[in-house]
């Protein structure tokens, strides 16, 4: 595909940090160096561990005329697909401390109650997962397999969480959320320095400088972890680009105003992990001075990205990327496109690009829906 395929490849919104001010201590005072290198020397001591592959999406990168794009495939963590597996079974280790009599309780939207799921599992401990209406029937049934009980509650993700609290308060359940609010810091924090692995194996994987990093956001822990990550483990501090659905920017309109701003999502994104309308408290406190850049995106190449990922279009490889991985891709293609946004990022053909594929096909039916729309669109 030409460079001029990609002419209705588009960014929403733009907004440059005016606040940006990166300082590896204070991050490290958020999410301290010993979670981070702690989580790392736990989860890769897990049996069934190994490094994710980092992909060069050397098609793609010939393409926009750049150094590199390295692609960092989660699709193959754990069995999960998901780069959720590193933060929600971590912190279930940690919370429950070898005790056997406990009962995990937690919230999601999918990958991260999949992830407490397996976690428990594994641990031998009962699991109680709430889902929303929104949640599909193969998320529900994936998590019951690794033997949660699922309790699907009507309304939004927010009523699902408001259901978790409200059970795990009256029954004594042991909270394991990736969300943090006032006096809940800890677990979210574990669950993040989990994800801080996936920034520890790619200084292992090349010897680059990683110049770009576009990261997804939904209530901000992978981006914050993996900013963590950069402050513990990279020697050269990369700029950083935050991701985000059009109709769920509430990392965006926070940077814009300068503090958490709660916006109200009028419809869903397909990007579902991603469908978040309120930034995480721990999330913000590393992600409001760290962050260079804000994008938003429609949902609109989302299905051609998924499709053109299998097909080997960007790599030379087939790769199975989900609704949540596309979006680093489109919006990088819409930057380099776009010679104002490229210009403010400094892209340039010396560029080493990190993107986060940051599920494969943990929806299977989504994923094939939107894998059958996209080859009719390439």
């Amino acid at each position: 595909m030409s460079k001029s395929n990609y002419l209705d490849w588009k960014i929403t919104k733009y907004l440059a940090n005016k606040n940006y001010n990166f300082s590896r201590d204070q991050i490290l005072e958020t999410l301290s160096k010993n979670f981070i290198d702690e989580a790392y020397n736990k989860i890769s001591e897990w049996p069934s561990y190994e490094a994710t592959p980092l992909i060069s999406l050397n098609k793609l990168s010939k393409e926009l005329n750049l150094n590199n794009i390295f692609y960092k495939d989660e699709s193959k963590r754990f069995g999960l697909k998901s780069f959720k597996a590193l933060g929600g079974a971590y912190a279930v280790e940690k919370i429950s401390n070898g005790k056997k009599n406990i009962t995990i309780a937690t919230a999601t939207a999918g990958n991260h109650g999949r992830s407490v799921a397996w976690g428990s599992q594994r641990l031998g401990l009962k699991c109680k997962i709430f889902i929303s209406e929104f949640v599909s029937e193969y998320r529900a049934n994936e998590m019951k397999k690794l033997g949660a009980d699922v309790i699907r509650v009507k309304g939004n993700y927010e009523a699902s969480l408001i259901e978790c609290l409200d059970q795990s308060k009256k029954n004594g359940w042991q909270i394991v959320q990736d969300v943090a609010w006032k006096d809940y810091e800890l677990v979210p924090k574990l669950t993040m320095a989990g994800y801080s692995v996936m920034i520890k194996e790619i200084t292992t994987q090349t010897d680059q400088y990683i110049t770009h990093v576009f990261l997804q956001a939904g209530v901000g822990g992978m981006a914050a972890g993996s900013v963590a990550g950069i402050a513990n483990y990279f020697k050269r501090i990369p700029k950083i680009i935050i991701v985000e659905p059009e109709t769920a920017d509430c990392v965006l309109q926070s940077i814009k105003n300068g503090s958490i701003k709660k916006i109200n999502i009028k419809k869903e994104s397909i990007m579902g992990g991603m469908s978040c309308g309120e930034v995480s408290l721990v999330p913000w406190k590393i992600l409001k001075n760290s962050v260079d850049f804000c994008l938003s995106i429609s949902d609109d190449q989302i299905a051609k990205t998924i499709a053109m990922l299998a097909n080997s279009k960007f790599a030379n490889k087939k790769i199975v990327g989900g609704e949540c991985s596309a979006p680093g891709i489109i919006s990088l293609i819409a930057s380099c496109k776009n010679n104002d946004i490229k210009e403010k990022l400094d892209i340039n053909i010396n560029s080493n690009i990190l993107l986060i594929g940051c599920e494969g096909n943990a929806d299977e039916n989504l994923y094939n829906k939107l894998l059958s729309e996209g080859i009719n669109q390439i």
